[in-house]
């Protein structure tokens, strides 16, 4: 089913505008959200993701990195799910690196702000949907773009 999951599932990733991110609850049950496509991926193994630290996920990822995100193309009814752990990152270099015009909307102190913070999630497996049929593979760290 897939020939090139690096390639078929980077295509897929690209053209969507809202990514789902999940957590664990302090109680142990699934937390989704969704969010704004991330601001930047290597590969299908790393992704990057801007958020407020103040926020209940930074909290959860905290606590517990375990995470997935998910991807949806409504279109064509696939889609694809990749586990793996969030990383809360504060650092000036990073959140630099992802800053992008207009995000003083979200942020009013600009890129220093203490309430900006970046999420990074490493993905170690995934699974993709389409066709009606589901198919799990492993993501490695040759896995970049």
């Amino acid at each position: 089913m897939l020939r090139d999951a690096e390639k078929t599932i980077g295509n897929l990733i690209d053209k969507q505008k809202i990514a789902y991110i999940a957590s664990v609850s302090s109680d142990g049950f699934p937390n989704l959200k969704a969010m704004l496509a991330p601001r930047k991926r290597e590969g299908i193994r790393v992704f990057y993701f801007s958020t407020n630290t103040s926020s209940m996920r930074v909290a959860q990822y905290r606590e517990n990195p375990k995470a997935a995100i998910y991807f949806c193309d409504k279109r064509f009814f696939r889609g694809v799910m990749l586990e793996g752990t969030m990383e809360v990152l504060e650092d000036q270099a990073t959140k630099e690196a992802i800053w992008q015009f207009g995000d003083t909307m979200y942020y009013s102190k600009g890129v220093t702000d203490p309430d900006y913070c970046v999420l990074r999630f490493t993905a170690h497996s995934g699974r993709y949907y389409a066709n009606f049929k589901s198919e799990s593979f492993p993501i490695g760290e040759a896995i970049t773009e």
